[in-house]
This record gives C-alpha cells, structure tokens and sequence, in this order.
C-alpha cells in the first residue's frame, strides 16, 4: 500500500492504495488535463457513502474495463 497526503476542501487527508491505482489515477489525471488533486476532489465531491480509496478504485475500473457490447 502506498499512502498520499491530498487536500480536500481545505482538510488534509491521507488515502491508502495500491502503487498500481496510483499509477493508473496519475494516468487518468494526465488524460483529462488536471492535476491529481483536482481528480481526486472530482471523485470526492462525486461520491456516496462509499470511503474515498474505494470510490478512487471504481473510478480506475470504470475507466479499465471494456464497455460492454464492444467485444474486449
């Protein structure tokens, strides 16, 4: 597990996840022109009652997983 330290709406939080999600968040913030912090506020504004390390996963294999209907 690696732990990063992000700020949201003004509060220090640190979220634990494996280096392969990290990797893959790092990839979807590239791709969609912000920053890491940024990507990470969006899921954390968007989210439910889920945990925040648990909603920044759904969001990497929503992102991974092939659409349904396209074959892959």
């Amino acid at each position: 597990m690696e732990k990063r330290s992000v700020s949201l709406a003004g509060h220090r939080t640190s979220v634990a996840l494996e280096p392969e999600f990290w990797q893959a968040i790092d990839e979807i913030a590239a791709e969609r022109g912000v920053s890491l912090a940024g990507l990470i506020a969006e899921i954390d504004r968007s989210r439910d009652e889920t945990n925040l390390a648990s909603a920044l996963r759904l969001m990497v294999l929503a992102r991974y997983r092939p659409s349904p209907g396209t074959g892959d």
